[in-house]
């Protein structure tokens, strides 16, 4: 081999697996070489195996030198009858953020599945050390997986929540997107390169890398990560659950208005007019348009609630508007607020003398029935004060999330305040959406409204705390 410094060279590196089989001889000190005896090949497999189990990237390099002219070879000939200069460990550690990031996926209840083109050992090492599975964790080789059928990948997948899929290709990321998806998981897929574009297109969400990945990869995907960084993943994730979780929020305390607002009106339609009007036009867009935006906005920026990693996921086909979610807003909160608001209504107008039927259309009554009808819209303001701090939280108390973490919310209940009070004690405004100034037998009466309101929503929240734990 020595006196051969001229000609074509042929050299080789991969796996260790792909290129042993195509080695005949092995070098050895000055240049020489030695055919690669059973022993010496399976000593070779046996370092490989070491290495990787330690989480090392194994490659096998080889040459051969080709005698004539090399381009009228074929690449089985050229590969064949090679010499193996040696096996090379690389170690690529994980980043020390992964394995806090890996046990956050685990608390949120999120799959997490390896398809590599390393050697098995080396991906079940590596999975292992940021808390992936463990030294039992089910390993299926590129060629296994080409041999198995739709219905066996199923079973597989159905049978085992971590696996890890090594020396695998491009087309096998794309079936195990696909078996997920058709198994009703919503599948978040990386790559990075030109032929992870498939698998990325089809999952739910591509995720590319930013430094590393190619520009088709990431014209393929729904996210891109800036930082390759696996725990950008899992902030991506709670920060979607936080988004989640204040839509319903928001939802919550607009609907929880429409029972006390609705309520009123009911009664005076099954009364058949017998009962005064309990709110007028003027009024009700004072509630829709004034007191509660502005509260209803700082929702949507609220901090995510405690535990919110801890949670399974959400199923694929869950609407953002539930039953239990119309329960509490219509008919917890919406109905404590009508009876509250009913009751203020028409205590103001028996303590003002008025008797069932009475007309109110002129006269002192109708200046009752003017501070009626602020009471209803009082009481509407008041009680919204309490659905905005029980709306903050889905499970959590407030004492968990903190009275003054939402600032937004504190500035938005301030406004609304001020916002009623202009109403009932500026005259221009009294006269344009006819109000009076409450007496203070009145105000008193409004100020348990909202302690009751967000009392009844935390405790009932707390026994579905108690159930949770018990169950």
């Amino acid at each position: 081999m020595d006196a051969m410094t001229d000609g074509a060279w042929v050299h080789c590196k991969g796996a260790p697996e792909e290129i042993l089989p195509l080695c005949g001889w092995i070098a050895e000190p000055g240049g020489r070489r030695a055919p690669l005896a059973e022993p010496v090949r399976a000593r070779v497999f046996e370092t490989v195996d070491a290495w990787a189990k330690q989480g090392l990237r194994v490659l096998a390099v080889a040459e051969r030198a080709v005698d004539g002219n090399p381009a009228a070879l074929t690449r089985h000939e050229a590969e064949s009858g090679l010499t193996l200069l040696g096996v090379a460990a690389l170690l690529d550690p994980p980043r020390p953020e992964v394995p806090a990031a890996v046990a956050s996926c685990h608390a949120a209840g999120i799959r997490l599945m390896i398809v590599t083109g390393d050697h098995g050992l080396t991906a079940r090492g590596i999975a292992a050390r940021v808390g992936i599975g463990n030294e039992h964790t089910r390993v299926v080789s590129g060629t296994e997986l080409d041999h198995m059928s739709e219905a066996e990948l199923d079973a597989l997948l159905m049978a085992n929540r971590e696996m890890i899929f090594a020396r695998s290709s491009p087309e096998a990321k794309l079936r195990i997107a696909d078996a997920l998806r058709d198994l009703g998981h919503v599948v978040a897929m990386t790559g990075d390169g030109v032929n992870d574009a498939p698998a990325l297109r089809r999952a739910d969400i591509g995720i590319a890398m930013g430094r590393s990945g190619t520009d088709v990869a990431r014209e393929a995907s729904a996210m891109v990560l800036t930082d390759d960084d696996f725990a950008s993943i899992v902030n991506a994730v709670r920060s979607g659950r936080r988004v989640y979780d204040n839509v319903r929020k928001f939802i919550v305390y607009i609907f929880a208005h429409a029972t006390p607002e609705v309520v009123p009106f009911l009664l005076y339609a099954v009364a058949g007019g017998a009962i005064p009007l309990p709110l007028t036009v003027m009024q009700i867009l004072a509630v829709d348009l004034g007191t509660e935006t502005l509260p209803a906005l700082a929702l949507g920026r609220e901090p995510e609630e405690p535990g919110i990693m801890e949670r399974p996921p959400r199923e694929r086909g869950q609407n953002v508007i539930d039953g239990p979610m119309l329960a509490r807003a219509w008919g917890l909160l919406g109905g404590i607020s009508a009876l509250l608001v009913t009751g203020a209504f028409f205590t103001t107008l028996l303590a003002g003398g008025w008797h069932y039927g009475e007309s109110t259309e002129s006269g002192y009554l109708h200046f009752v029935e003017v501070q009626a009808t602020t009471m209803t819209f009082l009481g509407i303001v008041a009680c919204q004060v309490g659905t905005a701090f029980a709306a903050r939280t889905q499970t959590a108390s407030l004492a968990q999330i903190g009275l003054g973490t939402n600032r937004l919310l504190l500035w938005g209940i301030t406004f609304e305040i001020a916002f009623s009070a202009a109403l009932v004690y500026i005259p221009p405004l009294q006269t344009i959406f006819g109000t009076v100034a409450p007496a203070p037998w009145q105000l008193l009466l409004l100020i348990p409204f909202p302690f009751i309101v967000w009392g009844a929503d935390e405790e009932v929240r707390s026994i579905q705390r108690d159930r949770a734990r018990r169950s």
